[in-house]
C-alpha cells in the first residue's frame, strides 16, 4: 500500500511539473533572417535563463508568418513587413505589436556585375537596369517581407518581372535563396544581416553591388496573437518575451549581436 502511495505521489509530481514546463515554452513563428543571421541563438539563452520561458522558432517567410499567427499556429510574431502587421492587427488577429530593430537591405549579385548596376543610388532604377538587359535575378517569391519590399520596387518603375525568362521564383528562405543567385550568377534583393552572417560560411563569389537608398530600410516587429482570437494561445508568456525584447535588457542584447568580423546586424530601435 506504502509503495502504491509513494509511486503515485509521483506520477502527479511529475505531471505537474511536466505542465508547469510545457506551459513554460511558447513559439514564435518568425522571418527567416532572424533565424539565418543568428541573432536568435545569441539572445534566447539570455531571455530563458531570466524567464524560465522557452521559445521555440519557426523560421518562415513574413507572410507565412503572419499566417501561423492567424490560424492560432503560434503565440507571437517576430517578422519585418510593418505593413502586413498593421493590417492584421487592424483586423483583430495581433495584438501588442512594437517595433524592435532594423537593419537594411542590399542588392547582390556577380562580381562582374552584368547589368552595370554598381554606383546607381537608386534600388529601383536598378532592377530596372537589370530587366533592360535581361540579366538573371533570383527571387525568394515566397511572400515574406524581403519578396514584399523587391516586388514593391518593381512596382514603382512599372516592370512586371513574373513569367520573365531571367526571373527566377525559388520559393525558399533568405540564405538558400542567396546560395541560388550565386551558383546562377545572378543578383537577388537580401537584407544586410543574413549576407553578413552568411556570405562566408556559404563561400558566395559575390558582392554587394547597391546599398544605402533609403527605401531599402528594413524594419523589424513583435507582436502577440490575440487571445480573443484563439483562447490556447500563451498570451502571457508571449507579451513577456515581448516586453523584455523592447526593454532596455533586450535592446542591449539585440545591439551587443555582431557577426565574426564585428559587424553590426540589426540595430534596436523601440520606443
Amino acid at each position: 500500500m506504502k509503495k502504491t502511495v509513494l509511486m503515485l505521489t509521483a506520477v502527479l509530481i511529475l505531471t505537474v511539473v511536466g505542465s508547469v514546463f510545457a506551459q513554460s515554452e511558447i513559439i514564435c513563428a518568425s522571418t527567416t533572417s532572424t533565424e539565418n543571421s543568428g541573432l536568435f541563438n545569441y539572445i534566447l539563452p539570455l531571455f530563458e535563463k531570466k524567464t524560465g520561458i522557452k521559445v521555440k522558432v519557426v523560421a518562415r517567410g513574413t507572410g507565412a508568418a503572419i499566417e501561423m499567427g492567424r490560424r492560432g499556429d503560434a503565440d507571437m510574431a517576430f517578422v519585418h513587413a510593418k505593413e502586413q502587421e498593421l493590417r492584421a492587427v487592424a483586423e483583430g488577429f495581433f495584438v501588442n505589436r512594437h517595433d524592435v530593430m532594423y537593419n537594411d537591405f542590399v542588392i547582390i549579385g556577380p562580381t562582374d556585375d552584368p547589368a552595370k548596376i554598381k554606383g546607381m543610388k537608386s534600388a529601383a532604377d536598378a532592377l530596372k537596369k537589370i530587366a533592360e538587359r535581361g540579366a538573371a535575378f533570383v527571387s525568394r517569391g515566397d511572400n515574406s517581407g524581403t519578396n514584399t519590399k523587391e516586388l514593391s520596387l518593381w512596382e514603382k518603375v512599372g516592370v512586371d518581372p513574373k513569367g520573365q525568362k531571367w526571373y527566377l521564383e525559388v520559393g525558399q528562405g533568405m540564405e538558400k535563396t542567396q546560395r541560388i543567385a550565386n551558383e546562377k550568377s545572378a543578383y537577388t534583393l537580401t537584407d544586410r544581416g543574413t549576407w553578413l552572417a552568411t556570405k562566408d560560411k556559404d563561400k558566395l563569389g559575390m558582392v554587394i553591388v547597391l546599398e544605402d537608398d533609403p527605401v531599402l530600410f528594413n524594419q523589424y516587429g513583435v507582436m502577440a496573437v490575440n487571445p480573443e482570437k484563439h483562447k490556447h494561445v500563451k498570451y502571457t508568456e508571449a507579451t513577456e518575451f515581448i516586453n523584455w525584447l523592447i526593454s532596455k535588457e533586450g535592446q542591449q542584447a539585440i545591439a551587443s549581436f555582431k557577426d565574426s568580423l564585428g559587424n553590426h546586424l540589426f540595430y534596436p530601435n523601440a520606443e
